[in-house]
C-alpha cells in the first residue's frame, strides 16, 4: 500500500471515529480536530457518503438552523473496524521500529568512549 493509500486509510478512520462519537459535528469541527481545510473534510465526507459508510440527516438545530447529523451505516461502521484493525496494526510495527531504533542507538552510545551527558542527568549538573 502506497503512503499516500495509508494517508487517506487513516483520515477515512479518523473522520468515521469522530463522527461515530459526534454525530452532530459540523464540517468546520471536523476539519479543525483533523487539521485539514474545510474544502479538504468536505470533499472527504462526500467521498464517505458516495462509498456508503456515512448517510446525512437533516435537523433543525437550537438557532432554528438547518443542520446535518453524519450517521454511520453498518457498512461504515464494520470498515471502521477494519480500518482500526490496520491503524493499530501499522503504528504497533512503527513502534516496534522505533523501540529497535532507540536500542540499537542507545547501544552505540553505550560503547561510545566520550558518552554525551544528559541533561536531565542529576550527575551532570552537579559537575560529577
Amino acid at each position: 500500500m502506497s503512503r499516500q493509500d495509508q494517508h487517506q486509510e487513516d483520515i477515512d478512520f479518523r473522520v468515521l471515529r469522530l463522527l461515530q462519537g459526534n454525530p452532530q459535528m459540523t464540517q468546520r469541527e471536523l476539519a479543525r480536530a483533523l487539521g485539514i481545510s474545510l474544502g479538504g473534510a468536505n470533499y472527504c465526507m462526500k467521498a464517505l457518503i458516495a462509498k456508503g459508510w456515512v448517510k446525512i440527516q437533516n435537523f433543525r438545530n437550537s438557532q432554528e438552523k438547518l443542520a446535518y447529523t453524519y450517521l454511520l451505516t453498518p457498512q461504515g461502521i464494520a470498515k471502521k473496524a477494519a480500518l482500526a484493525a490496520s491503524f493499530l496494526k501499522r503504528k504497533m510495527q512503527e513502534f516496534e521500529g522505533l523501540r529497535a531504533e532507540i536500542q540499537s542507538l542507545q547501544q552505540d552510545l553505550d560503547k561510545s568512549p566520550i558518552a554525551p551527558r544528559d541533561a536531565d542527568d542529576p550527575a551532570s549538573r552537579s559537575g560529577i
